[in-house]
């Protein structure tokens, strides 16, 4: 019975936010509570949210502050050469637009942490993804897709929890494993060079125009302090006769395409260094795991805020102008825990992977590397990583234990459903792709899901092929 509730609970979930009959949010609260109840456990609500809220209230805080944090760095111009770096070489074309959001999302992941990746993405690309008037789900769509391979860095989570849960070394399961998510990395690359393409085709050639009108300027930094430039100018378009997609101005064109005002009035250059080497230190201790993730961005956003920012009304003036983000995000979050508090405590999580490890025949064992790789897509979607790692991998390994699959090979096939379990309603660090780039969470799953499933899926065949799974 609570299989059936469990999975009844997360389709009517996502079949009401994909057809826009609810708010993430309140779906996120309603929903559960109600089958709560249908299960029999109303009385226990309060227990099972209180549980989701304390679970995940490490993950809102760190969000909080990470957000002031990279918020702060965006607006005193730490990322500007790195992003006029990557909007150079996109210009006015779409395709390489959203290439270079691939390129973009794949290195900033390099840290670990799927929200900083998202912040730093979406404020470098979303400007000129508006200016050309791009599909916004194609961003936030490669950005999670290249983040969900990334994600299986060592320091980024799932490799770890897969390590802990059998009793491997990371450095075991990661390095086989490069391979295959080279390939998986190749593959979003190129999926987004063909998403990029059919853009291009439904824009057309791209040149800049003399003015924008006043209603459809953006602010050209999430968060930064809008100055003299931050309208720049109005891309026009006109139909393609055999053009690359570029822009037509030249040189001018690339002044206005970076995306970036440099006039800005937070901008602090003469603290670029001090900033650098704070945020390089920042990341260092969150890869060294010297203290817990919240704690260094408390800190690192208090010190930010304190010498970028001495005079307590600029201060205040930072942190208001990333309160929306801040308010969206943490909101998600905590909306989450009652989703996430329901599932486990009435124990439809236990239940419902429990059966689908029950379905599994006995002729499979042999290749259950194989079934744990296909699994790992609708779990990893479906529940937390900490539930699938340390509740459902044990149960898997041993099965494959018993017909000579080693726990090395069940470890790398676990980590195959990252670049899906990246845009799970489960994650909070998709509620801050989503929100920033002010795409429906629902349009960007609708989106999301088949290319996804897609990449990982060949990153499985690809360990297959190396011999790795």
């Amino acid at each position: 019975m609570l299989t059936i509730l469990g999975f009844a609970m997360i389709a009517t979930f996502l079949v009401l936010i994909m057809t826009k009959k609810m708010s993430p949010i309140a779906a996120l609260v309603l929903i559960p509570a109600l089958f709560c109840v249908a299960a029999g456990k109303g009385a226990h609500l309060g227990d099972y949210v209180i549980d989701g809220v304390t679970g995940l209230a490490p993950t809102a805080a760190m969000l909080m502050f990470a957000i002031v944090y990279f918020g702060v760095m965006i607006d005193v111009g730490l990322f500007d050469p790195v992003v006029r770096g990557i909007l150079r070489f996109c210009r006015a074309d779409p395709m390489r637009v959203v290439v270079g959001t691939a390129a973009l999302a794949a290195i900033v992941s390099l840290d670990g942490d799927g929200s900083t990746t998202f912040m730093i993405t979406v404020s470098a690309m979303y400007p000129l993804y508006k200016r050309l008037g791009m599909s916004l789900v194609v961003m936030t769509g490669v950005a999670a897709m290249a983040n969900g391979v990334m994600n299986t860095v060592p320091w980024g989570g799932p490799t770890a929890r897969a390590a802990t849960a059998l009793k491997l070394d990371a450095a075991d399961i990661f390095v086989p494993m490069i391979p295959a998510l080279l390939v998986g990395l190749l593959g979003v690359l190129g999926l987004a060079y063909v998403l990029g393409l059919r853009e291009r085709r439904r824009l057309g050639a791209l040149r800049i125009a003399d003015e924008e009108p006043a209603e459809t300027k953006e602010t050209v930094l999430v968060g930064a302090g809008a100055g003299a430039g931050a309208g720049g100018g109005r891309l026009g378009k006109r139909p393609v006769g055999g053009g690359t997609g570029e822009a037509d101005g030249g040189d001018d064109d690339g002044d206005l395409l970076k995306g970036l005002d440099p006039d800005r009035p937070t901008l602090r250059p003469r603290l670029y260094w001090f900033n650098a080497l704070l945020t390089g230190t920042l990341i260092t201790a969150m890869i060294l795991e010297l203290l817990p993730i919240p704690v260094l961005f408390l800190l690192g956003a208090a010190l930010a805020l304190s010498v970028n920012y001495p005079r307590l009304p600029d201060q205040k003036a930072r942190i208001a102008a990333h309160a929306d983000n801040v308010l969206n995000v943490s909101g998600m979050v905590f909306a989450a825990a009652v989703f996430t508090g329901v599932l486990q405590g009435t124990g439809m999580v236990d239940s419902m992977a429990g059966r689908l490890v029950d379905t599994v025949p006995d002729g499979l064992g042999p290749h259950m590397a194989l079934v744990t790789g296909v699994l790992s897509l609708p779990l990893t979607y479906f529940m937390s990583n900490d539930g699938f790692y340390f509740g459902v991998l044990p149960v898997l390994a041993e099965a494959g234990a018993a017909h000579g699959v080693t726990p090395l090979e069940m470890a790398r096939a676990s980590l195959v459903g990252q670049p899906l379990h990246m845009s799970s309603p489960l994650v909070p660090a998709v509620y801050v792709l989503v929100g920033m780039a002010r795409v429906e969470f629902g349009d960007h799953t609708r989106f999301v899901v088949k290319w996804a499933a897609l990449t990982c899926l060949l990153i499985l065949a690809a360990g297959i092929l190396f011999g790795t799974i």
